[in-house]
């Protein structure tokens, strides 16, 4: 169904509209870094079509260094590229490329992919795919969506990707947890799968995520029946991260296996984030009440 404008006029400091103090926090963290870009629109924008096929939801023109070109260092040090990036639907024509996209969302781990993006691109209410206006190729540069870990449990790609997530799990009191959010709680449960290119622009990431937490809040309205609605009644996100591990020659091993949640200085590792905002996930998810 095609979603509809939002009904509530952006403020100066908006409070988000979601289900769970994670969700909350990243969508205020979210907020105040639009205030700070100055990049923020108006969500009545989202319905305003770019032609008569595509839906196009939401325009952010960025001017900033070439960072896109592979011959700006050709070109010069301070050359400047202006580009559109368009916020869309998913839509099946989009597979290819979002499959690119996940190709290593668990790793090298052999499992039902192609089985996933179609999960990702039949959610049409809840996720966003983004693109650069007039690219012949129309590549995806990210994917944002939140899938209910219940509605989708019988699929093979979410029980490969659980029995994936329990695998790899080292910590014992973390497995106890995320058995339970992915079997008893799976219906409270979002899959939050959030996957870019490296060099996508950061000034884009903040009204992304903020445009995911519209959605997830819409749809516990719009959605044609009670049963669609609940699906997206979230008090919970699990979300998958990679990151690398620097290994400290004097970590105390003993007071890591006791304490169950610890920040990267507190147990003598640094952590290595691949996306940057995943450092701000895991920062809200360690000031949160356990």
């Amino acid at each position: 169904m095609p979603r509809r404008p939002t009904r509530r006029r952006r403020m100066l400091n908006p409070q988000p509209l979601t289900f769970s103090p994670f969700a909350r926090s990243v969508a205020q963290i979210a907020s105040i870094h639009v205030d700070r870009c100055q990049t923020h629109k108006s969500k009545d924008q989202k319905g305003s079509p770019l032609n008569s096929k595509d839906k196009g939801i939401w325009k952010h023109t960025l001017e900033g260094k070439n960072d896109l070109s592979e011959s700006s260092e050709e070109e010069g040090s301070g050359g400047v590229v202006q580009a559109d990036f368009v916020f869309f639907d998913p839509k099946p024509d989009d597979f290819h490329g979002v499959k690119i996209l996940l190709q290593t969302y668990l790793d090298d781990a052999q499992w039902d992919l192609s089985g996933f993006v179609d999960l990702i691109l039949a959610q049409t209410t809840v996720g966003t795919v983004v693109k650069i206006e007039g690219d012949d190729d129309n590549t995806p540069f990210s994917i944002v969506t939140a899938l209910n870990l219940r509605r989708y449990k019988d699929h093979k790609c979410i029980k490969e990707l659980k029995e994936f997530l329990l695998k790899v799990c080292l910590e014992k009191d973390v497995i106890k947890d995320l058995r339970l959010f992915m079997g008893e709680q799976a219906n409270d449960v979002g899959l939050l799968v959030s996957q870019r290119v490296v060099n996508l622009p950061p000034q884009l990431l903040p009204p992304l995520y903020d445009a995911l937490f519209d959605e997830v809040s819409w749809a516990t309205e719009d959605e044609p029946t009670e049963e669609l609605r609940n699906f997206f009644c979230f008090k919970c996100y699990l979300l998958v991260s990679k990151i690398y591990k620097l290994k400290h020659k004097n970590a105390n091993q003993k007071n890591k296996r006791n304490l169950k949640r610890r920040s990267a200085s507190d147990s003598g590792d640094e952590i290595v984030y691949i996306k940057p905002e995943d450092e701000i996930f895991h920062k809200v998810l360690l000031l949160l009440p356990m």
